[in-house]
């Protein structure tokens, strides 16, 4: 097996800061994107012809799975093809694709085309899952947590602004006109990866290429990358779980109040706004102390945190709980993401970080689906014991996994 180029090493520092900052403002505008039309999805399904409260909320849920389920699928193959033609290509081809399915999307005459076009959109999605794997590849490894703590909150960002400006201009344009302003939104930052972002990158054959078998071989702790895929899956079931519940939680503290709407929306945006001030400055710590450290201890203070909101008895209290366990969330993928690349070359880190980007869509699929089971058959509350224990399960397994190898060793 051949070892990475030297250039792979330490490309010149001002070529990667700037990839950072141009990158960073592509995820910013992805997730924006994706968050623009979500306000109001429902609408625009009972716009497409689906009536009855039942068949709205079977919908919704549907066409909001499906995407992740289909990025799941596609995430290793165009995760191949990044390690053997380049990861801007990737970013390029994501960008296009998915501004051109959002136009057609504005044109949908019905449930099934929309649907359909909603899976196309997981087929052709990844640029950020791509976006790490450029700048990890990049970057010097002394500084892989603060740089890609920091471009976590590209999309942070983004998916937080979203559905504000998502709001306002479907009151003021209608639903539709929002579709085609995504899918601009979406072209512009094929622009600027186009014309601004750089790589030294030398295709490689397809012959040349490892298998998964070979991959997985080449990794340096092939039992340890894969606890940390199941650890991301873990992390997003338990984001997920409590998303179908929130909002109705909200109103059983609150009680009778006229603006539920938005103490449910403050609620829901103030672990995203956590995550966005902690992130590089747990990423930065995590490059001092080691990320797997990081890593444990976050997921240990989740649990701390996720108990009492079972037991809360205001939304002032639960928003507070949400902060703080924002913070927390903040540095767990990017620690995640840089344990990966301490244990893989770049010549299979397109790969690896596609595999942790379909075990994320996997949890991201089946988290709210498990919330609004347990939510049926034993309350809200209940939620947020299953969730504390899910995370408390995923903390010993992460601890166990860790302590097979130090952090020097992996620094190495």
């Amino acid at each position: 097996m051949t070892s990475a180029p030297a250039s792979d090493q330490a490309p010149e520092p001002i070529n990667w800061k700037r990839n950072l900052f141009v990158v960073w403002i592509g995820c910013f505008l992805t997730g924006a994107a994706f968050s623009l039309i979500m306000p109001f999805l429902p609408l625009y399904i009972e716009k497409l012809g689906v009536t009855g409260h039942e068949s709205l909320n079977m919908w919704s849920g549907l066409v909001f799975s499906i995407t992740f389920l289909f990025s799941a699928i596609a995430s290793p193959f165009w995760g191949g093809l990044a390690d053997r033609k380049g990861r801007k290509i990737m970013l390029l081809r994501s960008a296009l694709g998915m501004a051109i399915v959002m136009a057609l999307m504005g044109m949908a005459n019905n449930i099934w085309q929309f649907l359909v076009l909603r899976a196309l959109l997981g087929l052709l999605g990844g640029f950020v899952p791509n976006a790490n794997a450029l700048i990890a590849t990049q970057i010097p490894r002394n500084k892989s947590g603060w740089a890609l703590g920091t471009l976590s909150t590209g999309a942070v960002s983004g998916a937080l602004i979203g559905p504000l400006v998502g709001g306002i201009l479907a009151d003021s344009y209608g639903l539709r006109p929002v579709f085609f302003i995504t899918a601009a939104v979406l072209f512009t930052c094929f622009l600027m990866t186009l014309y601004l972002v750089r790589e030294q990158f030398v295709p490689v054959n397809k012959k040349d290429m490892l298998n998964r078998k070979q991959v997985f071989a080449s990794l340096k702790d092939p039992k340890l990358v894969l606890c940390l895929f199941i650890t991301t899956m873990i992390i997003q079931v338990a984001t997920g779980s409590i998303a179908p519940i929130l909002t109705l939680y909200v109103r059983e503290l609150a009680g009778n109040t006229q603006n539920l709407a938005f103490i449910s929306g403050m609620i829901a945006s103030v672990p995203g706004v956590a995550a966005l001030l902690s992130a590089p400055r747990l990423g930065k710590l995590g490059d001092k102390i080691g990320p797997e450290r990081i890593l444990v201890a976050m997921l240990a203070i989740s649990v701390l945190l996720l108990i009492p909101m079972a037991f809360v008895q205001s939304p002032l209290q639960l928003g507070i709980l949400r902060f703080l366990l924002g913070a927390t969330d903040g540095a767990l993928l990017p620690a995640v993401q840089t344990l990966l690349i301490y244990n893989c070359t770049n010549q299979v880190a397109g790969r690896v970080f596609s595999y942790n980007q379909s075990f994320r869509d996997v949890g991201n699929v089946t988290g709210p689906l498990l919330g609004a089971s347990v939510s049926a058959g034993y309350g809200f509350r209940a939620v947020f014991c299953v969730t504390a224990c899910v995370v408390l399960f995923n903390a010993c397994y992460s601890y166990w996994s860790l302590q097979r190898r130090p952090s020097q060793a992996m620094v190495e």
